[in-house]
C-alpha cells in the first residue's frame, strides 16, 4: 500500500506553449508526483482523442477538423489480423506514443530520472471517452460498433502500457489514468453502451497493463457520474471535480466505503479549471469544502490519518482551456492547499 498524504499532481492539460518551461514548472511545483503535461494548443496531436491513436486500426486523423474518423477498408481481414497477432503476441512496436504527439511525455521522463520524486503521472484517454469521440463513415460515434469497440479497447491497453513502460524509465514508480469525461453521459439518452460493458471495457484496459506491470491505474471522471460504476471496473485510484460534484461523489457512501477497506485511494480535484469559475476561487472556501468532504467520510466510521494517507490533491480536470495566467495560479493554489493541510 503506497501513502499519498495528500501528494499534489496534475490531470494532464495545460495552455502553455513551451515544453521545457512547462515541464521545469511541473517538476518544481508537483515534487512528488510530477506529470507529463499536454499542450493542447500547441498541436492538434496532443488532442486527448489524436495523441492515443496511433497503431490503432482503421483510425484516420483529420488536423484540419482536429478528429479521428474510423474508415474501414473494403477487405479490413488484413489490419484484423495483424492487429491481433500483436496483441495477442504483447508486440507494442505499433502502439507507441511519437514524441510529436506527447513531446511532454518524453521531456517529462528525462527530467525527472534525477529527481528525488517517488512518483511519476501519466494518462491516457479511456475506452469509453475514445470510442464515444470517435465517428464512422455514417458519422455514428464507433462506441455502438462491437469490433471497432474491440479493436479500440485492446488498442488502448496495448498504448497504456507502453506508456507504462516508458515512464518507468525514470526510475520512479508509475501512476496512469484512464481520463474519462464519457462517463457523465452513461445510462442517459445519449448513452448507447450498457453499463456493464462500459465496465468490461474498462476493467479490460485496467487488468491488461496491471498483470503486465507494477503500477497503480486511476480514472479520472470531472463530471457527475455513476460512481458505482467506476469501482466497479477496479481501479487503484478514482478521481474527480471536487470542486463542483463533491456533495454527488459522497452519495456512494458503501461504495466508496468498501473502495477505501479495500485500499482504494481518492484524488480530489479540488481547485476550478474553468476560467468562469476559477476567478471566484478562495483558497479558504476551496480548503473548508475538502475539510468537509474528509469529515464526512470520518463520520462514516473511517480512520481519518487513513484516509489522508491515501488522498492525493488536483486540479478538479486539465488546464488545457484556461488563460495561461489562470493556470499558473490555479497550481499555486494548490500547492497553498497542500501546505496548509501540512499545518
Amino acid at each position: 500500500m503506497y501513502e499519498f498524504d495528500f501528494t499534489i499532481t496534475g490531470i494532464g492539460s495545460v495552455p502553455f506553449l513551451d515544453v521545457d518551461e512547462t515541464c521545469l514548472l511541473i517538476k518544481e511545483n508537483f515534487p512528488n508526483m510530477p506529470f507529463w503535461p499536454q499542450f493542447v494548443k500547441r498541436s492538434p496531436y496532443e488532442d486527448m482523442i489524436i495523441q492515443f491513436s496511433e497503431g490503432i486500426p482503421f483510425l484516420r486523423v483529420s488536423e484540419e477538423k482536429r478528429a479521428v474518423f474510423a474508415i474501414k477498408s473494403t477487405s479490413p481481414e488484413k489490419e484484423l489480423t495483424h492487429f491481433y497477432e500483436s496483441f495477442f503476441s504483447e508486440d507494442l512496436s505499433d502502439f507507441h506514443i511519437s514524441i510529436e504527439y506527447a513531446p511532454g511525455l518524453y521531456k517529462m521522463v528525462e527530467l525527472v530520472s534525477d529527481s528525488d520524486a517517488p512518483f511519476i503521472k501519466g494518462q491516457t484517454v479511456g475506452p469509453i471517452t475514445f470510442t464515444g469521440s470517435i465517428k464512422d463513415q455514417q458519422g455514428k460515434a464507433i462506441i455502438g460498433d462491437s469490433e471497432l469497440m474491440d479493436v479500440c479497447t485492446k488498442g488502448i491497453a496495448m498504448k497504456g502500457l507502453w506508456q507504462v513502460r516508458k515512464l518507468k524509465e525514470s526510475g520512479k514508480k508509475t501512476v496512469l489514468f484512464l481520463d474519462e469525461p464519457y462517463l457523465a453521459s452513461i445510462g442517459s439518452a445519449f448513452s448507447t453502451i450498457s453499463k456493464d460493458r462500459v465496465v468490461e471495457s474498462l476493467k479490460e484496459v485496467i487488468d491488461y497493463i496491471k498483470e503486465r506491470e507494477d503500477v497503480l491505474v486511476g480514472i479520472h471522471c470531472c463530471a457527475n457520474t455513476d460512481w458505482s460504476l467506476i469501482i466497479s471496473a477496479g481501479p487503484d485510484i478514482i478521481s474527480f471535480d471536487a470542486f463542483g460534484y463533491i456533495e454527488h461523489f459522497l452519495l456512494y457512501k458503501d461504495e466508496l466505503l468498501r473502495f477505501l477497506k479495500n485500499g482504494g485511494n481518492i484524488a480530489w480535484g479540488i481547485v476550478p479549471t474553468t476560467d468562469s469559475d476559477f476567478e471566484e476561487a478562495d483558497i479558504d472556501k476551496l480548503f473548508k469544502k475538502l475539510r468537509k468532504g474528509l469529515e464526512t467520510i470520518g463520520e462514516w466510521g473511517m480512520d481519518l490519518k487513513e484516509v489522508s494517507a491515501r488522498s492525493l490533491l488536483t486540479p478538479s480536470c486539465g488546464m488545457g482551456t484556461m488563460k495561461p495566467e489562470n493556470a499558473r495560479k490555479a497550481i499555486s493554489i494548490l500547492v497553498e492547499i497542500f501546505n496548509k493541510i501540512l499545518k
